[in-house]
């Protein structure tokens, strides 16, 4: 669309201030935006965090409890195959035994435990802007 010519120097002095004030506004807007944004981004990963803490305490818990009834058994199945095989392939049995199966939880735990920490109302909120901004293009 073609630009009207203005004639009176003043007006166009104040039409390109205007402009000028816009072009300001907009800036410190979107940088507004930006800042909300990040604050966004940054509740919802510590929010997603927080959530996180009492069952990791629950599962801290769990395993020291786990690892005590874990060594009272493992000194009863020595003492209990002592006798039979002797105590040092006894201890050994039992240790290996029980290194093969810590592994194998280890392994599932580290498989289960790829939590998303992605701010996704951050991601979204971001996509609508940019959305709007290609709309107002």
């Amino acid at each position: 669309m073609p630009e009207v010519a203005v004639k009176d120097p003043e007006m166009q002095r104040e039409r390109e201030k205007s402009f000028r004030d816009l072009l300001s506004e907009l800036a410190s807007m979107s940088a507004a935006l930006v800042r909300d944004e990040i604050a966004l981004a940054r509740q919802e990963v510590a929010e997603r965090i927080e959530s996180l803490k009492l069952p990791l305490i629950a599962i801290a818990a769990a395993s020291v409890l786990g690892l005590v009834s874990l060594m009272a058994l493992a000194g009863a199945a020595v003492g209990g195959l002592s006798p039979v095989i002797g105590p040092a392939l006894a201890s050994l049995c039992i240790g290996v035994g029980l290194a093969i199966i810590a592994g194998a939880v280890f392994a599932f735990g580290v498989r289960r435990l790829k939590t998303n920490l992605r701010p996704e109302k951050t991601i979204r909120t971001l996509k609508e802007d940019q959305e709007w901004l290609k709309q107002k293009k």
